[in-house]
């Protein structure tokens, strides 16, 4: 039997004065299997999943088919990961989020709409991340990891918060992920679940694995049959039951959970109906369960001796190996089944799940005809396997960098009208509603803050494990970036200066809108300025992973650098770089095709002014930031 899941020895960091949350764990999961996870809450099993998965710092190692998820050179086709709430942008749509991580992950655009009917969320694919409930989230992650088509589904409870009849189809896709050959890990707090979906339970008590055995024996020395009893006369009836027991020589265990419920071990739900009805004590509830005998739990004790002859039955004593009446779980819950389904459940009939029906969410439920998506061929590769297809996705599928760049269109036509008005300002810093108070004008600080937006709030990679941390530093999808980002400043640029232009023209007249003789230059030094701030921001947000730390970056550029810079080139001991594009056409005797001299001088200017240079300047000192910390995290 094939190995694919190996944890030795995990153990988290101590919390203080605490022991740590996990210690010492190890287990292993088979290929085409489905391994539980079991614990109470707080057990440590999320964070046994995080430290598997390199998320959180600790000790001990996991491999996946012999290798640990670092060294893996494309984590999402061999690990799919469902921790918690689906990373994303509340506003991009459901489609929308599954293409864009279809183009992360290297696989066809269509492969989102597979895995969406597989779900069932096909009728909700245009409906917002932020709109979706409990159970359609669940869904969407479900999707999200098998987009890949990983080998491996390592999945922190995926069944909360769906009903019953989501919580059988969920079972049904699991179990035929793992017949496929697949590995499936799933934690859960519920026993009952354990027993019915996994193939073997590893029980987790306070961080430390108390029990690794195959579900059949999971069952047997864990769960045990009862009934449950809802009566108001539940002291009667528990000596009503003892009574009997004792007369019939059998050996029956009655428990008081409190209030008026009652479970009684070793009878039916048709005895106690007939002994209840015999003696006329009114029933609520009857109702068979499986009662779940706690963590340490052994192999199961023998039902409960008889009272000797002469004595009461104490009815209000659990009997040994009973869980406590805190731990007894509400009515809810209960199953209709009188035993603990089998571990091998198919998908589910027609019948279970008929057409039509619906789940939580009004969503409905997939036909189970439809079973799991195609395997797919994914290329290896540590970082989006189509950047720029990505990086457009990313960008187009919310409506921020629309709402910016329209905000940024009203502010600057707004400036310039105001600064018309004056008349104090000279007509290129008009053109761009750059005012002489303001450290950059509206279109570069908009540039920025896009770009900011492209490494900062999305800055987890989707292609990896959830929540693995930042992008890996990787020169193809930073490049990616920068010409996203160089494209979006240039259209907005150039968008500026014409809305501008039209608004100075209607108003004033044209007058204020002749183009300058110097045009050439001055736009190579306003496109430049605009793309630079873009450049800025995405730099500086992928260093310090935050859309505000990159803004800052690029407000910090004429307010601080501009400054140190104008202090280093003053005084009369420097020279200047007067006439550079006369001496450098001096130096080529053959013309310059297609006047690249014009361009170049455009370019020299740009970089002789205060902010072009400190603009220059900063872009240097943040790319080398970047690369270093690339160089830093391959190192590690």
């Amino acid at each position: 039997m094939l190995r694919v899941i190996q944890a030795f020895g995990l153990t988290s960091n101590p919390r203080k004065e605490l022991p740590p949350a996990v210690d010492d764990v190890s287990f292993e999961a088979y290929a085409g299997h489905v391994t539980a996870l079991l614990g109470a809450p707080g057990a440590g099993k999320t964070t046994v999943l995080r430290l598997m998965l390199e998320l959180q710092p600790g000790r001990g190692v996991t491999h996946f088919r012999g290798r640990p998820l670092h060294r893996i050179g494309h984590p999402s086709r061999e690990v799919g990961v469902l921790l918690g709430e689906v990373p994303g942008h509340p506003a991009r749509t459901v489609r929308g989020h599954l293409r864009m991580l279809c183009a992360a992950a290297g696989v066809p655009a269509r492969r989102a709409d597979e895995v969406l009917e597989v779900v069932g969320l096909v009728s909700l694919r245009e409906e917002r991340l932020g709109t979706l409930s409990r159970g359609m989230d669940r869904r969407l992650g479900l999707a999200c990891v098998l987009l890949a088509d990983p080998h491996t589904l390592v999945l922190d409870e995926p069944a909360r918060g769906l009903s019953a009849d989501e919580n059988r189809w969920l079972h049904g896709m699991l179990r035929a992920y793992a017949a496929r050959g697949g590995t499936v890990l799933s934690t859960t707090d519920d026993p009952k679940e354990a027993a019915r979906l996994a193939d073997r339970v590893v029980t987790l008590e306070r961080g430390r694995v108390v029990a690794d055995q195959p579900a059949a024996d999971f069952s047997r020395t864990r769960l045990r049959p009862r009934v449950a009893v809802r009566t108001p006369h539940a002291a009667r009836l528990s000596a009503l039951l003892a009574k009997e027991a004792r007369t019939a020589r059998r050996s029956v265990e009655v428990a008081q959970e409190g209030g008026n419920r009652i479970s009684v071990y070793g009878s039916t739900c048709a005895d106690v109906g007939e002994i209840a009805f015999r003696n006329g004590v009114v029933v609520h509830q009857l109702a068979d369960e499986t009662g779940d005998m706690g963590p340490g739990a052994g192999t199961p004790h023998a039902e409960q001796p008889s009272a000797p002859s002469g004595e009461p039955p104490s009815a209000a004593t659990p009997p040994p190996a009973v869980e406590p009446p805190s731990a007894v779980e509400p009515p809810s819950v209960v199953e209709p089944s009188p035993a603990v389904e089998p571990a091998s459940d198919p998908l589910p009939s027609a019948a279970e799940n008929p057409a039509g029906s619906r789940a939580g969410g009004g969503c409905p439920l997939p036909e189970s005809s439809v079973g799991l998506p195609p395997h797919i061929s994914v290329r290896p590769a540590p970082r989006p396997l189509r950047p720029v297809r990505y990086e457009i996705r990313r960008v187009t599928g919310v409506g921020t960098g629309f709402l910016v760049s329209a905000v940024v269109l009203a502010v600057s036509v707004l400036t310039a009208a105001l600064l018309a008005r004056t008349g104090h300002t000279p007509q290129p810093r008009l053109l761009a509603a750059w005012p002489r108070e303001l450290p950059l004008p509206p279109a570069a600080l908009g540039a920025g803050l896009l770009g900011a937006l492209a490494s900062g709030d999305e800055f987890r990679h989707p292609a990896l494990a959830a929540d693995r941390g930042s992008v890996p530093r990787r020169l193809g999808l930073l490049t990616a970036k920068l010409l996203v980002a160089s494209a979006t400043a240039l259209v907005l640029a150039v968008l500026t200066i014409g809305c501008d232009a039209e608004v100075l023209y209607l108003l004033y007249g044209r007058e204020l809108v002749e183009v300058p003789g110097d045009w050439f230059p001055l736009g190579v030094s306003w496109l430049g300025l605009v793309i630079g701030c873009a450049w800025t921001g995405v730099l500086a947000a992928g260093i310090f992973r935050s859309t505000t730390a990159g803004l800052a970056a690029v407000v910090a550029v004429p307010l601080l650098v501009v400054p140190l810079v104008r202090k280093a080139v003053s005084g009369p001991s420097v020279r200047t770089a007067a006439g550079l594009p006369l001496r450098l056409r001096e130096m080529f005797p053959l013309q310059w095709p297609f006047g690249g001299e014009r361009y170049l001088e455009g370019a020299l200017r740009m970089f002789a002014q205060p902010v072009g240079g400190a603009l220059t300047l900063s872009l240097a000192v943040l790319l080398c930031a970047y690369l270093l910390t690339s160089l830093r995290n391959r190192a590690r």
